[in-house]
């Protein structure tokens, strides 16, 4: 809902960390999760290590706004479940974490958010969504081929997501 952005984000932080640069991670160049690529896209213009390293959460907290939570309607989601959402679209996309959601509460898996997601959200448990949820996102971290060298801090993250979006429920 309208109130978790703040703690959702501050959670989704926790679990990005600072600045990285892994040759195996295909998003290259990442500090609090803003990989090089959409930080680019967002300022409309290159960027460099430098500015990266320099990024902060007040620096990134619009982009994580507008390009994650209003993308999958966080407002509009019931407690817990927009965290779990939002932090599977920081990693995922905002289309894969929709249409996961969507497979999940039986509507059309179009990857947008819209009125009759909302509706079939708010008709489940959402301690039962959020479970199910991060389930099915674990089971797709664990189909990825780079699951092998990041699987183990996915695994931590998913659990973590779980918990937290679970107490946020109450």
């Amino acid at each position: 809902m309208k109130k978790n952005f703040i703690d959702a984000l501050a959670h989704v932080l926790k679990h990005e960390g600072g600045y990285v640069n892994h040759p195996k991670d295909p998003g290259g160049m990442t500090n609090l999760g803003v990989t090089k690529t959409v930080w680019e896209e967002w300022i409309g213009r290159e960027s460099n290590e430098k500015e990266m390293r320099s990024l902060t959460p007040e620096i990134v907290a619009p982009l994580y706004k507008k390009k994650y939570w209003d993308k999958i309607k966080g407002d509009e989601l019931p407690d817990g479940v927009d965290y779990a959402v939002f932090d599977f679209a920081v990693n995922s996309g905002p289309g894969r974490a929709a249409k996961f959601l969507q497979e999940l509460v039986g509507v059309n898996a179009d990857g947008a958010i819209g009125p009759m997601t909302l509706t079939a959200v708010n008709k489940k448990d959402p301690k039962e969504l959020v479970t199910d949820y991060n389930a099915k996102r674990q089971a797709f971290l664990e189909s990825l081929p780079t699951f092998a060298t990041f699987g183990k801090g996915w695994s931590t993250r998913v659990a973590g997501v779980n918990t937290e979006a679970i107490a946020m429920t109450a």
